[in-house]
């Protein structure tokens, strides 16, 4: 009896070693701890999210969001990430966005491929006028597809860009002529 209660207890004890030693992650936690973890050969793509059309623009933003307007208006200079199969503009943001650390607001959902995004940085939709929001451009063009719908491919440089005026402050002599 004694020698069975000192076996138990070795099992439990090893168990408790065990379990209080183990790094436990999720599918996703492993994915974002190593997405930037490029090997030879991986297919990858870009990102970079920029701000920089507010200055053009200032008497419109509430004085308390130019806490979150980088200098430069650069949130996230060009960065390479890897391309998984499928992934899509919403799927890369996201993790850019995690791994970065870089406060993000979506409504919809990527398993039906309707998410628009609210806010990137705390600034929103209408933060910067009535015509104000987030706009995406791949390989320099705006897609006629939502964020989650547009699927990439290896070497697609995305750019997410606040826009101060539907997208016409970015096509004429804005990111996408630069």
């Amino acid at each position: 009896m004694k020698k069975d209660v000192i076996i138990f207890l070795l099992i439990i004890m090893l168990c408790a070693v065990f379990v209080l030693t183990t790094d436990f992650k999720t599918v996703d936690e492993y994915y974002l701890e190593n997405a930037e973890n490029i090997k030879e050969g991986d297919a990858t793509v870009f990102i970079s999210i920029r701000c920089d059309t507010v200055f053009d623009n200032a008497e419109k933003l509430a004085p308390a969001l130019w806490e979150f307007v980088p200098e430069d208006g650069v949130i996230l200079a060009e960065t390479e990430y890897v391309l998984r199969d499928g992934d899509t503009v919403f799927d890369i943001l996201t993790r850019a966005a995690k791994t970065r650390r870089i406060q993000m607001e979506y409504s919809g959902s990527a398993e039906s491929r309707t998410v628009y995004i609210e806010g990137i940085s705390h600034l929103y939709e209408f933060s910067c006028g009535e015509l104000s929001g987030w706009s995406y451009l791949v390989n320099g063009e705006i897609p006629q597809l939502g964020a989650s719908s547009y699927t990439l491919s290896d070497g697609d440089v995305i750019e997410w860009v606040y826009t101060c005026d539907l997208s016409r402050d970015i096509l004429q002599g804005g990111v996408a002529n630069e």
